[in-house]
């Protein structure tokens, strides 16, 4: 065999060797782009959480996730803040954002009137986000606002964003995005536990109950560390539900021996 031929087809093996190792090494990278009961909390917010905080943790060493949610956000201002964009411009092919926007999209709020979106807005808020990701080779998945601890008078849990999830599931058929009805799943969950147990998932604490809150903390919204793990596992429940490729990276589960 003439040198260069050798030469050749060394090169050839060993490009494809650093290719299969590479393509090995590669690694997933999550955004979750939402508001505060997705988004991180530092300690001195503890015991507070967002579900986005436990969800990194039900992954293998393939996937990184960036948390990029803010509290108080919505769809529509998210973009305004120029909080997108540079997810944007990080997202290379194969990675996924979660979109989740809701709750700040529904509220009168006289402090924030620019949060506030119609039912139409957010949908075209939302579909901007699906189609952008989509651009870059990426994958969208859309996630509606998870309920607040809210019952009727006969303590079955309410729905309290019914336009907006209404409009994504619109936005789920019309895109063919994956869509993980997080609204219906927790309400399913607080009925499940019932009105009083329930409660220990969200910030919501009696006068007395909790050292930092002697007068109480009547939060309905925001989770606690046990509430943001629970709601954390009802959008890995989607995701696997969704039989999206990311749940192939799930870390397996612990089994005693």
């Amino acid at each position: 065999m003439k040198t260069n031929e050798l030469i050749t087809i060394l090169t050839v093996l060993i490009f494809g060797f650093n290719t299969s190792i590479n393509a090995q090494n590669k690694t997933t990278t999550v955004y979750l782009i939402g508001d505060s009961t997705m988004c991180l909390y530092d300690e001195s917010r503890f015991p507070q959480m967002g579900w986005g905080m436990p969800f990194e943790y039900f992954f293998n060493e393939s996937v990184s996730i960036e948390n990029r949610a803010k509290g108080g956000r919505s769809s529509r201002s998210f973009i305004a803040e120029n909080r997108w964009q540079p997810v944007l411009d990080a997202l290379k092919e194969g990675d996924y954002v979660l979109i989740q926007f809701g709750h700040n999209d529904a509220q009168n709020s006289k402090d924030h009137p620019d949060r506030k979106t119609t039912p139409e807005q957010y949908k075209t808020y939302i579909s901007k986000y699906i189609s952008e990701t989509r651009s870059k080779g990426a994958f969208p998945v859309i996630i509606s606002p998870v309920t607040r601890w809210k019952f009727d008078s006969e303590e079955n849990a309410v729905e309290c964003h019914e336009p907006y999830l209404k409009a994504l599931e619109e936005l789920s058929k019309t895109h063919h995005v994956p869509f993980i009805d997080l609204d219906s799943k927790s309400r399913a969950l607080l009925n499940a536990m019932g009105k009083a147990c329930s409660r220990y998932l969200y910030m919501y604490f009696e006068p007395g109950e909790y050292f930092r809150f002697p007068d109480g903390y009547p939060d309905n919204t925001h989770f606690t560390e046990f509430g943001a793990r629970k709601m954390a596992e009802l959008v890995l429940q989607g995701i696997i539900e969704q039989n999206l490729n990311l749940a192939q990276h799930v870390i397996k589960p612990y089994r005693r021996k």
